[in-house]
Parts: C-alpha cells; sequence; structure tokens
C-alpha cells in the first residue's frame, strides 16, 4: 500500500476477488462496500451514507439532482443499481478497483448535463452503478501563478466564483451555462463567450489528476502526454474519472460590456442573420456575439414568428464596442442605450440569463436549466446559409411547438490553434456552430413528434453546414449519430460518430485508448473503442 494526501489508497493488491454473479440492488452493493472495506485503514472506507439505492428514500432525488433531460429519468429506462458518492479521491480509486474486479460496469457523472444521459443512464448493458462526484468540488485558485486547480465535481458557476474572490481581472474561459460539472464540460471542449479571445476551456488546461483503468492516480507527468492529449476535448469517460483540472486563468478587463437585441422576421431578422454569418468569425476577437432564434409563442398559430436575439459579450466598454458594431456590423443597429457596462463576473450572470438582480454569489447555488424533455443536434457551418436556404429553415421552424436554435460564433484564436492540438477539432474555416434544440414537457405522448421534427430538420440542413465529415460538437452527444453495442462494437461503427466529432483525431484517440484501457472498462454508447472491439 502507498500514502496518498494521508490517506491510504486501497491497492489492487488489496481487492478481495468476489463473484460479480448477484445482480439484486442490495446484492451488488453489498458485495461493493465488502470489497471496498477490505482495507487495512478505515480511513479509505467510505461510509454507508455516501450509497444510495433504490430502496432508499433519497435515491431519486440524488439520481434527478443534476440530470437535465427528463428522456433518462422515465421508469421504462434502467437505472443503475446505486449511487456511490466519494468524497476522497481514494474512494473513486477503490471504485474503480472494485467495479473492474467484481465485473460491474460503471458510470460517472461529475454535472448530469450530458445530452443522451450516458452518465446516469444506461441502455447497452445492465446492471451497473454511478460515480457521482458532486462532493469532490474543491476551488483553489492562486492569483499569483495565474491558476487553479478545480475538483470535478464543482460546476463552472463555482470556479468562475472563486476566481472572482481573488481577482475582478482574471477569468476563465470556459461554458456559458454555469451549472455545469466542470470534468466532463472540459473533456469535450468546454467553449463560453471567451471563446475567441482565448480558445476553449480545453485549449487552457496546464494539468490533471485521473484514475486510469487501473485504479491509479495519475498527474500530467505520471500518464504521459498522449493521454494527456487526449483527455482534453477527447469527450468524457473513455480514458478514466477526471478527478481535477490545473486550469490557467486568463485576464478580462475590469469593465466589459454585454447586450441583447432581438429581430423578428418582420424586422428583417433574415438579411440580417445573413450579415452575421459573414462577419460574426471575422470580428474583433474582444466580441463574441451569438444569435439565440426561438419560435414565439403567439395564441394563433398564424401570428407566429421567428425572434432573433444577438447575445453579445464585449471585452472593453461600451464606447469601443460600438466603433466596432458600426465598422463592422451597422446592420443590427446596436445603440448606446442597448449597452450594459459591467464587471466580468456580472456578465457570466447575464450571458447565463439570470435575473439581473442576481449577485456572484448566485453561482454558488449551482442554478440550472428547469428539466426537459429535450432532444438536441449540432453542426458546423463553414459558408454562410443562403437567405432562400433560411427561409425554408423558417418554415421548418414554425412547425414545431418549442424549437431553439444557438449559432455560436467561432474564427479568433479559435482560427489559430492547429486542429490537433488537442482533440477537439473545429477550427479555422468554421464560421459558427449550430445547436437545435426541440423540448417538450408531456414526456413520451409526444415524443415521437419532436423526434421526428427535429431530425427531419437536421436533414434539411444536410446541404448548408460542413461536409466529408459532416461534423458535431461531442459535448452535444447524439445517439442518431450511431452508437456502440455491447456485444458487437467495432471500430468501424464507433468511426461513423468518432469523425464526426473528431475528424482525424479519433485516430489518434483509439490508439491511446488502446494503449491505456485495453480491456475497455470504460465504456459507454459512444465512448472511444479499442482498435480489438
Amino acid at each position: 500500500m502507498k500514502f496518498f494526501a494521508g490517506i491510504y489508497v486501497l491497492s489492487i493488491a488489496s481487492v478481495f476477488l468476489l463473484s460479480a454473479s448477484c445482480t439484486a440492488s442490495y446484492s451488488v452493493q453489498r458485495t461493493f462496500l465488502y470489497c471496498l472495506s477490505f482495507n487495512a485503514n478505515n480511513l479509505s472506507t467510505p461510509s454507508s451514507t455516501y450509497f444510495y439505492t433504490p430502496n432508499t428514500r433519497s435515491f431519486s432525488s440524488i439520481l434527478q439532482s443534476s440530470a437535465q433531460n427528463l428522456r433518462y429519468l422515465q421508469p421504462s429506462v434502467p437505472k443503475p443499481e446505486f449511487i456511490f458518492t466519494p468524497l476522497y479521491e481514494s474512494h473513486v480509486q477503490a471504485a474503480v478497483i472494485c467495479s473492474k474486479r467484481l465485473g460491474i460496469h460503471l458510470r460517472v457523472r461529475s454535472g448530469g448535463h450530458d445530452y443522451e444521459g450516458l452518465s446516469y443512464a444506461s441502455e447497452i448493458e445492465t446492471p451497473f452503478i454511478v460515480v457521482d462526484l458532486a462532493r469532490l468540488r474543491s476551488v483553489n485558485v492562486d492569483i499569483n501563478q495565474n491558476t487553479a486547480w478545480v475538483q470535478a465535481g464543482a460546476t463552472v458557476g463555482e470556479l468562475y466564483y472563486r476566481i472572482y474572490e481573488k481577482s475582478n481581472i482574471h477569468g476563465f474561459p470556459a461554458g456559458l451555462c454555469t451549472s455545469l460539472g466542470i470534468g466532463g464540460h472540459i473533456t469535450g471542449g468546454a467553449y463560453g463567450s471567451m471563446m475567441r479571445k482565448y480558445g476553449i476551456g480545453a485549449d487552457n488546461v496546464l494539468d490533471a489528476r485521473i484514475v486510469d483503468a487501473r485504479g491509479r492516480v495519475l498527474d500530467r507527468a505520471a500518464m504521459g502526454e498522449d493521454l494527456f492529449w487526449a483527455i482534453r476535448g477527447g469527450g468524457g469517460a473513455s480514458f478514466g474519472i477526471i478527478l481535477a483540472w490545473k486550469v490557467k486563468l486568463v485576464p478580462v478587463p475590469a469593465t466589459v460590456t454585454v447586450f441583447t437585441v432581438s429581430k423578428t422576421l418582420e424586422q428583417g431578422a433574415t438579411n440580417i442573420l445573413y450579415k452575421w454569418q459573414q462577419v460574426a468569425d471575422k470580428l474583433d476577437e474582444d466580441l463574441f456575439i451569438r444569435v439565440l432564434i426561438q419560435g414565439s409563442a403567439a395564441a394563433q398559430k398564424v401570428n407566429r414568428t421567428v425572434t432573433t436575439s444577438y447575445n453579445a459579450l464585449f471585452l472593453g466598454v461600451a464606447d469601443r464596442l460600438l466603433q466596432v458594431m458600426q465598422k463592422s456590423f451597422p446592420e443590427l443597429g446596436l445603440s448606446r442605450q442597448d449597452c450594459i457596462e459591467t464587471s466580468w463576473i456580472k456578465s457570466v450572470i447575464y450571458i447565463a440569463g439570470f435575473p439581473s438582480n442576481s449577485t456572484p454569489e448566485f453561482l454558488l447555488q449551482g442554478k440550472a436549466m428547469p428539466k426537459a424533455y429535450f432532444k438536441a443536434k449540432s453542426d458546423f457551418v463553414r459558408t454562410p446559409i443562403p437567405t432562400k436556404a433560411l427561409g425554408g429553415l423558417w418554415r421548418r421552424f414554425l412547425a414545431e411547438d418549442g424549437p431553439l436554435m444557438i449559432w455560436n460564433p467561432y474564427g479568433g484564436m479559435m482560427s489559430k490553434i492547429p486542429e490537433n492540438a488537442i482533440p477537439f477539432p473545429h477550427r479555422k474555416g468554421t464560421l459558427f456552430k449550430i445547436q437545435y434544440v426541440t423540448l417538450w414537457l408531456d414526456g413520451e405522448k409526444s415524443q415521437n413528434k419532436h423526434m421526428n421534427w427535429i431530425r427531419n430538420l437536421y436533414n434539411y440542413m444536410a446541404p448548408y453546414v460542413s461536409r466529408f465529415p459532416r461534423a458535431a460538437y461531442v459535448n452535444y452527444r447524439d445517439l442518431d449519430l450511431g452508437m456502440n453495442n455491447k456485444c458487437n462494437a467495432s471500430f468501424n461503427q464507433a468511426r461513423i460518430w468518432g469523425v464526426k466529432y473528431f475528424k482525424n483525431n479519433f485516430y489518434r484517440l483509439v490508439r491511446v485508448k488502446t494503449k491505456v484501457d485495453p480491456g475497455n472498462f470504460f465504456r459507454h454508447e459512444q465512448s472511444i473503442p479499442t482498435s480489438l472491439h
């Protein structure tokens, strides 16, 4: 055995090999607990209060606590045998070792925002357990070194707040949704409103701590550069369990400017959006303007319209922003009255859509979007979508009850970083990314209708988006692109979605996976395969 952080780490040799024949929740939990407790030092043995089975009163609330997509909380979806909420890194190590020894399939959750529920549901194999990292959420900021260590269970909002506690001129270029768990967020890339200035979150990672398939805790030096490359954008839960990230802080002005300007179809939204497509990636890199596109909920369907809302962060004062806009995008008609000068931390609250009177402390509450049934897809666009095609898009958009699109601009620093610097490949030549979402509240009753709508919309957009491959964003998981099946998963099957998410970086990810996890312990419906599976 060896010491880590004052706690005995459970070594492989100390784990008693037990039968994995038990499938009932109680039997699986009892066997698992026995395995965890087979250790000479009680500090490494988690309390039973860290376990939640379907028979415990709080199981449902823990399962639902960070899950966002109600599609994967329906009774028909298989539930974990139990949820384990480790308090120490050594608990995570023990969970990996025991799951592997007992043949129990493991899923890991840090924030629960995965679109297809892969961190808390399994539709390819049962029984399974969930290791929920919500208790591992410390954030240690070192302003003098411009760095922070943040544990995987902390939210993006918590990281932002802890930076703000130390400085009002430092930030981090990660997500716009502040309830994201930082552990999984960065594994897919982590784009945000400062990406055009500083790149995405994964571009700004200096070190990491993970538990690998052998139950070892590894930092960058111990894991090697290939694995360190793979975990920064190569998708979550394929290579190990992220325990913590060491991130590089970036400078932000004491005063930044935000605005939201909305245009309906009747106000010329189509032509303005066409112009945005031409300039969004070429604007001053201090300026990020995304477009939120929604259908109105007019009482009479004939009066419905589409609203495009230009939601922006500018790393500077309003006067300079107006100069930039007048030169590059006057069509929007931005005025001084539209501009709000504020601090960077309050811009985070603004962009996230929280009430204007929210204080920075609000970010510590981990407030998430209201839960809903939803399906999402993504595209990357390399040439402007013609106005005629936009007209067809609007007709389809108005046929749906709860549609949403978010168009996020690229360019700036995103065009300067090579495609193979990290697994996230969507760089030079990308004008913007589209996220398509449909939401509903009546569960399975109308699910087929909404799923068919978004699939048809996705098919309609095929001629106007990236091709060879038609790229997609891995943090917007989409099982329509194909999934691994436990019984006959193959490299060729995985390549269908793998090349869409990672382009040619997929093949390097497979080589890394084969090296560090040849037994494919860390797996899910779209995990990176080994070359032998």
